[in-house]
């Protein structure tokens, strides 16, 4: 079986980016074993002792990848930077329609369902972030971003390293919810990922096994070991168990938009409402690759992916709810975009961009970083003032126990101050 993930994209180096399942596990899996439950469900299982009973309460960290570059200069629009208008003639988004304005920054129109979060000081984004040299290859620019460890010949992803290092146990800590992992969650800890919840199932336990024969059939089989195999079987199989639980949960998701990311979410807030362990989420929302046709304040492929994104996440919000006082999310991409738009009134690969981070212990409400300025030239990129290990060492050290250290090695960190605490 191959496991393939394809984006969106404009751009010479082609359309889809994939990996075979041996290429994937045989670099990520570092000192364990994989197994695949169903055609959707993958789970990657450690080499350590069984996983303790899920824990409690726990602080969650959910990344979202706005995947093939999201142009951080129009969802978060830095009005008062005078070549901005310049340098945008067909597709700058009016001063008179943005949000959540500061005198320099705003938020497009289409991000509206945001605006109560950031009212409520629960949204704050930060400019002019990315990786600290620029890299316009998708593929390449994401696994640097998701590796976060220049320089080591290990295929660990820095959230595989986060649950590694973090002091909450659980035997489903760490969730994809997309078509495959995400090189975030590459290595030895125990991580799933699943298309949808309720695509979690064990392969052949379907309608038809009535009795569960085919669960005991491989607890008989495995569960009982005492090597990596038992153990990593033992694990794998009590999640399963465990995402039973929460597809049984109340469905609140008619509030969400009817797509990928909404459907994505909603798995999500019902896996976090049965409060399983998880302490780490990853979801993917494709398409931001917007080299033609990015369109106007008022429609075309921004508004849509903005419109979806920002109802997905205020949507996400309210069906946690009290769950939500333990929930931080986070947004990124690969790269930014240019400042001057093309001849197609799209834009091509950049560098900076603007991170947004939502829910428990951000200090929201507020437009964070330090601003470089634009510049109206052919080719000009927005710097990166912040790199983008500082926002997520200040999300990391205030929602978990785990080193920054050990989650971002070789990386000293500046202030953001983005994060309570931080």
């Amino acid at each position: 079986m191959t496991l393939t993930e394809t984006a969106a994209c404009g751009c010479p180096e082609g359309t889809a980016l994939a990996a075979t399942r041996r290429s994937l596990l045989g670099a990520g899996a570092v000192a364990g074993a994989s197994v695949v439950f169903g055609s959707t469900v993958l789970t990657t299982i450690g080499g350590g002792a069984a996983a303790a009973a899920p824990a409690t309460g726990a602080p969650v960290v959910v990344v979202v990848s706005l995947r093939g570059a999201a142009d951080g200069l129009s969802l978060a629009v830095p009005y008062g930077d005078p070549a901005y208008y310049a340098a945008r003639p067909g597709i700058a988004v009016p001063k008179s329609a943005l949000l959540a304005t500061d005198g320099f920054f705003g938020l497009h129109p289409a991000l509206a369902p945001l605006v109560p979060l950031w009212n409520a000081g629960k949204l704050a984004a930060v400019q002019a972030t990315g990786l600290p040299v620029a890299n316009r290859s998708h593929f390449s620019a994401m696994e640097e971003l998701e590796d976060a460890a220049p320089g080591s010949a290990a295929r660990v992803g820095w959230l595989n390293r986060m649950i590694g290092a973090d002091q909450i146990t659980g035997r489903l800590q760490a969730v994809a919810v997309g078509s495959s992992l995400p090189t975030s969650l590459l290595g030895p800890e125990t991580v799933m990922s699943f298309r949808t919840l309720e695509a979690a199932v064990v392969a052949g336990a379907d309608k038809w096994d009535t009795n569960g024969t085919r669960t005991r059939s491989l607890n008989s089989l495995w569960g009982a070991g005492g090597r990596e195999m038992g153990t990593g079987m033992r694990t794998a199989l009590g999640a399963v168990v465990d995402l039973d639980a929460a597809k049984k949960q109340e469905d609140r998701a008619s509030t969400y938009p009817n797509s990928e990311l909404g459907r994505a979410l909603a798995s999500t807030a019902r896996t976090l409402r049965a409060d399983l362990g998880v302490t780490a989420v990853t979801i993917d929302t494709q398409s931001w690759d917007m080299h033609t046709g990015l369109g106007s304040a008022t429609s075309g492929w921004m508004v849509r992916n903005a419109t979806e994104l920002a109802s997905a996440i205020a949507a996400f919000f309210t069906d946690l709810g009290p769950v939500a006082d333990r929930v931080t999310l986070v947004t990124i991409s690969e790269f930014g975009r240019r400042v001057q738009e093309n001849a197609n009134q799209g834009l091509d690969h950049g560098w900076g961009n603007v991170m947004f981070l939502a829910g428990a212990g951000v200090k929201g409400g507020k437009y964070y970083g330090t601003w470089p300025g634009l510049q109206n030239t052919l080719d000009a990129d927005l710097k990166v003032t912040t790199d983008y290990r500082s926002v997520l060492a200040e999300v990391v050290a205030s929602r978990t126990t785990a080193s920054t250290a050990t989650v971002f090695p070789g990386f000293a960190r500046e202030r953001v101050g983005v994060m309570v605490g931080q």
